[in-house]
């Protein structure tokens, strides 16, 4: 399998021209494009391009509404609701950080909870945002059914990411993002699309059985991590995520991969922490002292310092694109490559 190089600009315009062709307005292709760029040069293949060949067969089908405006509703001083109207919950999760970014500073802490909702990508995105503001920014996200209830055999919850991120002095923010599943689906689909096998212990098949196969795993179910504890904290996600906005639960919501069917309508809760008031003024040099306390380890390293290589990497030298996604690309009508 060959590999093409493609800068970070070029890989934007691609996806605003693909997804243009397939029933999106240029404003929400660019906040899509931005996000997907934006995980692809972080290493996050299956939140990057990976996404846009079915971002744009859903948008095409009326799936996902590319047209959508999210409104926005204060219902408190510190709260606002923003409804994704079934379109890109992009477009709504940049309101979320713009306003949340303005309130929190003055409230001490602010929330957002977005509801018919999509897919949104790496949920550290938008919490990093929030951290380059100088807020703690927390993150909740259900996604279409993938993992069983502990002890059962059917989806019911999704791999329900969380984030945060916290602001750190001349330094970039730091950032946790992880799905609760013990791999993100993103990166099973990207197996698919390339014909590689899964490891064991990553999902499990329809009938309840292990397996390598990633078609196989898609049609069954993943594993959370920390088996019954993750499986607890899997439903407390679900209940942030989506009870609370009053969203699609995990099996009520379509999939986030195929053309067919309603929109997922699934639900984020966002929230911004302003920390120098809550510490007194000295919550960046305590959290120097902690991560301090880590690095002097040896073998240790801080959360996301690989992907921030990888973004620094990605900058100055672009990133590799295989061959099978390149030929996706230019079906949807985003290549052949801009010179």
């Amino acid at each position: 399998m060959t590999e093409m190089k493609f800068s970070l600009d070029e890989l934007h315009q691609i996806a605003v021209k693909a997804l243009c062709a397939h029933n999106t307005s240029p404003e929400n292709a660019n906040y899509v494009a931005r996000a997907l760029v934006a995980a692809e040069a972080d290493g996050l293949k299956g939140h990057g391009m990976s996404r846009l060949p079915s971002y744009c067969g859903q948008a095409a089908s009326g799936k996902v509404d590319g047209q959508a405006q999210p409104k926005m509703t204060s219902v408190a001083d510190a709260a606002i609701r923003i409804d994704a109207c079934y379109g890109f919950a992009y477009p709504a999760m940049a309101q979320a950080v713009e306003k949340l970014s303005g309130l929190a500073p003055t409230t001490g802490i602010a929330v957002a909870a977005v509801t018919h909702s999509h897919h949104c990508g790496g949920a550290g995105y938008f919490v990093e945002a929030l951290a380059r503001q100088g807020l703690i920014g927390l993150m909740f996200v259900n996604t279409p059914k993938a993992i069983a209830p502990w002890g059962g055999s059917e989806g019911v919850f999704g791999t329900n990411p969380i984030a945060f991120a916290a602001p750190r002095e001349s330094r970039d923010p730091l950032v946790i993002d992880l799905s609760l599943s013990k791999v993100a689906r993103g990166k099973i689909m990207v197996a698919e699309q390339e014909g590689s096998t899964i490891p064991e212990g990553w999902a499990v098949d329809a009938a309840g059985n292990s397996t390598t196969d990633p078609k196989a795993a898609m049609a069954g179910t993943m594993l959370p991590m920390g088996d019954a504890k993750g499986a607890a904290l899997v439903l407390m996600v679900e209940i942030l995520a989506a009870a609370l906005t009053a969203a699609n639960f995990g099996f009520e919501a379509s999939s986030f991969f195929t053309a067919e069917g309603e929109s997922p309508g699934v639900g984020q809760l966002l929230i911004a922490i302003n920390p120098g008031p809550l510490s007194g003024g000295v919550f960046t040099a305590r959290l120097e002292t902690l991560l301090a306390a880590v690095r002097e380890q040896e073998n240790t390293r801080l959360p996301g310092a690989r992907r921030l290589g990888l973004r620094h990497e990605a900058r100055k030298n672009g990133v590799l694109i295989k061959d099978q996604l390149y030929n996706q690309l230019t079906a949807l009508g985003g290549c052949p490559r801009i010179q």
